[in-house]
C-alpha cells in the first residue's frame, strides 16, 4: 500500500495530542486545530479560537514548524508540542499575560508538566517574558511519559528534506535510507541524497580580482578591466577569481 503522507503526520500528531493531554493534562484540554506553519526563528505557537466551522464553532490552533523536524529529536520536537499545549490550557482554565507574555502561571505549568521555562532553552535563562522556550527536565513528567511515544514511533513520519541546517541524525538518516535502496536495487547505483547549502544574495555588489602574477587582489564591481600597477607586471589584466561573494 502506497504511503499516504499527509494521514500519517497528522494521525502521529493528533495521537501525541490526546496523549499527553491523557498523561499530563488529565484529559481536561479540549481538541484544537493541528497545523503545520514554517514560521522563522519559531518552533511552534498557539492561536485560540483561529477557525471557526460551518456550524459557527470555534477551536484553539496548535502550529508547529516542520522545517526544524529533521534536524530536533523526536523528544524536542514533542516537547514544543507540549509547550503549546500549556498555552492552551491556561487560555482555558488560568489567566494568559497580554500580547503572548509567558507570566509566572505558565512558567509553574510548565514545570508541573516537566518542561523546565527558559528564555535561552537552557539552565539560568529568564523564566517568564515576551520570547521564551524551555529545556526538558530529566526524570520529569515529560520526560518519563514521552518515553513511550519514542519507542513505538523513534522518528516523526515525515521530514522537510530543506531544513535550516543539517544534523548529524538527520546525516544519519540519509545514510540509512540509502543504503536500504541500495540493498534493493540491482542494476541502479544509488546516488547519495545530499542536501542543497542555502545561498545568501550578494547584498554588495562586488567581486574580487586577483593578478596571476604578483598575486596583489583588489575588490570592484562585477566586469570592470583593471590593469596591475606592479613595473614586473605591466599592463596585466586582473582576472575575475570570484564571481559571488554570499555574506
Amino acid at each position: 500500500m502506497s504511503e499516504m503522507p499527509t494521514s500519517e503526520i497528522y494521525s502521529f500528531l493528533q495521537e501525541a495530542y490526546d496523549y499527553f493531554n491523557t498523561k499530563l493534562f488529565n484529559g481536561a484540554l479540549p481538541h484544537c486545530l493541528i497545523t503545520l506553519q514554517r514560521e522563522k526563528g519559531c518552533s511552534g505557537y498557539f492561536s485560540p479560537e483561529r477557525f471557526i466551522n460551518s456550524k459557527n464553532k470555534k477551536t484553539d490552533e496548535i502550529a508547529l514548524n516542520p522545517s526544524v523536524f529533521a534536524v530536533r529529536t523526536i523528544e524536542d520536537v514533542l516537547s514544543t508540542l507540549v509547550h503549546e499545549q500549556v498555552h492552551l490550557w491556561q487560555h482555558h482554565y488560568g489567566k494568559p499575560g497580554r500580547r503572548g507574555y509567558h507570566n509566572r502561571e505558565w512558567g509553574v505549568k510548565m514545570k508541573e508538566v516537566g518542561l523546565f521555562p527558559s528564555s535561552t532553552g537552557k539552565e539560568g535563562g529568564k523564566e517568564t517574558g515576551e520570547s521564551m522556550t524551555h529545556y526538558i527536565i530529566p526524570g520529569g513528567m515529560f520526560d518519563v511519559v514521552c518515553a513511550s511515544l519514542v519507542n513505538k514511533y523513534s522518528q516523526i513520519p515525515w521530514l522537510d528534506t530543506r531544513p535550516p541546517y543539517i544534523s548529524p541524525t538527520l546525516l544519519e538518516l540519509i545514510e540509512m535510507l540509502s543504503n536500504e535502496e541500495s540493498d534493493n536495487t540491482e542494476d541502479k547505483p544509488v546516488e547519495p541524497f545530499v542536501l542543497p547549502p542555502e545561498k545568501k544574495i550578494n547584498k554588495s555588489n562586488r567581486v574580487k580580482y586577483s593578478c596571476p602574477y604578483c598575486k596583489t587582489s583588489v575588490w570592484g564591481k562585477p566586469d570592470i578591466r583593471i590593469a596591475c600597477g606592479n613595473p614586473d607586471c605591466d599592463h596585466v589584466e586582473y582576472e575575475e577569481v570570484i564571481k559571488n561573494v554570499y555574506v
